[in-house]
């Protein structure tokens, strides 16, 4: 039986805990202290409601999504994911305009092809993406950073 938990992990909710504070890390040895669990006004028009993002800072005014998802076993597409993944670039644009916007994600390849998920959900959902929002991607075994040559 398959219960879509990360293997050898305790939780899939720790696995991303320590990715997050993975990110926190790697990011500050960039120059951006973050914290945890930032909240930040989000909303269309005039109403608002705080909204958690992973990381954050209101000085200087920094959000970031942290995602740590990969391919199924089977290497298909992690569509239940995917959706998720769109839902944090809605919150991206119902965030205030002068915040930087960093989509932070774990670097996973589909057997037998060359296109990382971030890669994947960036050429399949574009519509989707806010023109503001940076990707950072980590490789799994190192604290190597990808950025796509676009934004570099």
């Amino acid at each position: 039986m398959n219960n879509f938990q990360r293997e050898g992990a305790i939780s899939n909710t720790q696995v991303g805990r320590d990715f997050e504070l993975r990110a926190q890390k790697i990011l500050a040895g960039h120059g951006l202290e973050l914290n945890l669990n930032h909240k930040v006004p989000c909303g269309l028009g005039n109403l608002k409601k705080n909204h958690a993002f992973d990381l954050g800072s209101d000085n200087p005014r920094i959000i970031v999504e942290c995602k740590t998802q990969t391919w199924t076993s089977g290497g298909n597409i992690p569509s239940a994911k995917m959706k998720n993944w769109a839902e944090a670039m809605f919150y991206f644009h119902m965030a205030p305009p002068d915040y930087r916007k960093i989509f932070f994600a774990e670097r996973s390849h589909r057997m037998g092809y060359k296109e990382s998920l971030l890669s994947y959900f960036r050429r399949t959902q574009a519509h989707m993406i806010p023109y503001d929002v940076e990707f950072w991607e980590l490789d799994r075994d190192s604290d190597a950073l990808v950025r796509p040559e676009d934004q570099i």
